[in-house]
């Protein structure tokens, strides 16, 4: 049997590294944390979530489309305000002509086809993680794709392939190779249009001879600032602008379907810069789309981005000022294995010093969420979902910019973000008091070797069982990690 401070160092593991304790899981996971984790590495794969009403990006593409001519077509269709009056007024039976060509409308209360299909990829993506048994994993799927982010609000297409972006892109290669998630990543439609590569068009180019317009570097930016090397990784402007000229003609197919499916990404010949663009002081010069994903495999084997890589990693999962030893550690495993993800999370699993280190990260909102509805056996229902992390400032897919969410204790222990979670743990104290017969047992239960006197002392002595399962949830065995 387990000795006490291995018990807990196993349950802060599960914490640290997983989404915590669940209602119902068997106690013996507390004991063997790690060994649970490094087995979903050895796996190597990630389940995808399901019951979702498109399978990928272009098939959502097509939809897109679809929509949006109907939704043209209805407000072209719609009579000037006059005519509605007279229309309004006619005889039963009688209609215009442009009211027998508008679309049947849907009722009021539905949202539309983008909302709909980013609430159904939310509920799929909580469900899948709500049934995980460690969740470390789902937690890289997180990081990652916060790394990596894209914001569902900046038009209809990021909002519809939000989730479609985090099964295609990031998911299938938590534990594969940096590099090819890497690609993914840039090259998945919604990135393409979050960052406006789509309207990139080399001066040069075909295109840009034609039509007068040049770069857009948001997206060469940001590969080299957020995603690669890092702000201080040794790049120039001049790099951004020519990593812009080497993607130029990657972008996303229109609903023609001259070049592709609708909605799929396509490298377009016509819109490239010619020529072979010097990055970091190499030049590059390969065909079409071979010159862009030349440049993204070295800047994945940098040594810049294997130290961006572990500091985030790092502070991510152990502490906010990240330990030196342990983000060199990995930074050395990223450049020895050339971006090998399933050996870079190995090596931060299997150090002592991730285990042994106090619990001093607060979980972000999503992760108090995920948390939350394990201890307390909730379902993935969208409105319980998007209601609270909207309050809390983390829905999903939806950060203010392309560097993501936050990821240190000061973005979310403000003042105004504990009154919010207090408020948040409150309403769900209320909701969970019919089904949870004894919160004292409960709070035995998911905080295991956690439990502190005071924490136990202070459930004990809830004036409510309402109450007793918001301080459950607001203890600082639950709240740290």
């Amino acid at each position: 049997m387990a000795s006490p401070s291995v018990l807990r160092s196993e349950s802060v593991g599960l914490q640290r590294f997983g989404l915590g304790f669940g209602l119902g899981q068997d106690a013996g996971i507390r004991g063997a944390a790690r060994e649970r984790c490094l087995a979903e590495i050895e796996r190597r794969t990630l389940p995808q979530p399901t019951g979702l009403p498109f399978s990928g990006a272009a098939e959502i593409g097509a939809a897109l489309y679809a929509f949006e001519d109907a939704e043209r077509a209805a407000r072209e269709a719609k009579p000037p305000a006059g005519q509605q009056v007279a229309a309004a007024a006619a005889p039963p039976g009688q209609t215009s002509g442009a009211q027998n060509q508008m679309a049947q409308p849907k009722p009021a209360n539905e949202p539309a086809l983008p909302y709909r299909t980013y609430r159904d990829e939310v509920s799929a993506r909580v469900r899948l993680a709500l049934e995980a048994e460690t969740g470390f994993g789902e937690r890289l799927v997180q990081f990652w794709s916060n790394h990596f982010c894209i914001g569902a609000t900046k038009s209809n297409m990021t909002r519809i392939m939000a989730g479609a972006y985090e099964r295609e892109a990031i998911r299938p290669h938590v534990f594969g190779r940096f590099a090819d998630m890497l690609v993914a990543a840039e090259s998945h439609p919604a990135m393409l249009e979050f960052l406006d590569n789509r309207l990139s068009i080399g001066p040069s180019s075909p295109a840009g001879k034609r039509r007068g317009r040049g770069l857009n570097e948001n997206l060469a930016r940001e590969i080299l600032e957020l995603h690669t090397l890092g702000v201080s990784g040794g790049y120039a402007q001049v790099d951004v602008t020519n990593l812009a000229r080497i993607i130029t003609g990657w972008t996303v197919v229109g609903r023609e379907a001259v070049l592709g499916f609708p909605g799929s990404f396509a490298f377009n010949a016509g819109l490239h810069e010619p020529g072979a663009p010097e990055l970091l002081g190499k030049p590059y010069g390969q065909p079409g789309k071979e010159k862009g994903l030349a440049a993204l495999t070295d800047l994945a084997r940098h040594p810049a981005t294997a130290d961006f890589i572990a500091i985030k990693l790092v502070r991510h999962f152990v502490a906010d000022e990240p330990p030196p030893a342990l983000v060199r550690e990995l930074s050395a495993v990223f450049r020895k294995t050339e971006g090998d993800l399933a050996a870079v999370s190995r090596a931060l699993v299997e150090s002592n010093a991730a285990w042994t280190a106090e619990p001093t990260k607060i979980r972000s909102p999503q992760e108090f969420l995920l948390a939350a509805f394990r201890a307390l056996g909730r379902k993935a229902e969208f409105g319980q979902i998007v209601g609270p992390l909207t309050a809390m400032g983390q829905p999903f897919w939806q950060p203010s910019g392309p560097n993501g969410y936050p990821d240190g204790n000061e973005a979310w222990a403000s003042p105004e973000g504990i009154k919010t979670r207090i408020d948040v743990a409150a309403g769900w104290g209320r909701q969970a008091a019919g089904s949870v017969p004894d919160p004292r047992a409960l709070t035995e239960d998911i905080l295991g070797p956690l439990l502190s006197p005071e924490t136990r002392q202070a459930v004990a002595r809830a004036d409510s069982k309402p109450q007793a399962l918001a301080l459950l949830l607001l203890s600082p065995e639950f709240q740290r990690r």
